[in-house]
């Protein structure tokens, strides 16, 4: 079963876990804030439900699933289906992209990565979001793989910085947070600078060329 038929399949479990885990969520959005721009014209790729479009206030999200970009336009969020690897815009016209989760699902990462620069204006920034490879919870969710990590390529946060330099982006910033497993979390767990103990790290770097 493809990535796009089990975000399709299981698009309500998937929406369902942001409830079930909800300090786990709202911890991951206050790392996301710390780096996210305050202003801009935004792009999620991967936007899903719009779990994080929405309270981020990002202009515009893109999803291959029509059964979650469903549940994204009933919450208020432009979105469009599309492929992350072809993205259906101009080159040089958003301000910053966000990319959170994503890039662990998508079947060619460089590509999306590639395709996110094009649109991204000069010093414009990407946001990455993801669970490092090298962290408690990556390694376990590499042995018990859920139904959505069963297709997953994990990156450590060292892997992401090394792609992303070789693309032209610099000045990076980074913030941690989930040093628990999820559902053991009771509260919201305030984000580090840095990385190497959080399970999630928001990644942020500037297009310099």
């Amino acid at each position: 079963m493809g990535t796009k038929n089990i975000f399709d399949l299981y698009y309500d479990e998937y929406d369902r876990w942001y409830e079930k885990n909800e300090f786990a969520y709202l911890s991951e959005l206050e790392a996301l804030k710390k780096v996210l721009p305050k202003k801009g014209r935004g792009l999620e790729i991967g936007a899903g439900t719009a779990r994080f479009t929405k309270p981020l206030n990002i202009w515009v999200g893109i999803d291959l699933s029509k059964n979650m970009a469903k549940i994204a336009k009933e919450r208020g969020v432009r979105i469009i289906v599309s492929r992350a690897e072809e993205l259906p815009f101009k080159d040089s016209i958003f301000d910053y992209v966000a990319i959170i989760f994503t890039l662990c699902f998508v079947d060619e990462p460089l590509k999306m990565l590639r395709e996110a620069k094009r649109v991204l204006k000069r010093r414009g920034k990407i946001i990455i979001g993801i669970i490092d490879k090298e962290s408690f919870l990556g390694k376990a969710y590499q042995i018990k793989k859920s139904i959505f990590y069963s297709r997953a390529k994990f990156f450590s946060v060292k892997e992401v910085t090394d792609i992303l330099q070789t693309m032209g982006f610099d000045r990076f910033s980074y913030y941690q947070t989930i040093f628990n497993f999820p559902q053991e979390i009771k509260n919201i767990q305030k984000p580090q600078k840095g990385f190497g103990k959080g399970a999630f790290v928001a990644i942020s770097a500037e297009l310099i060329i």
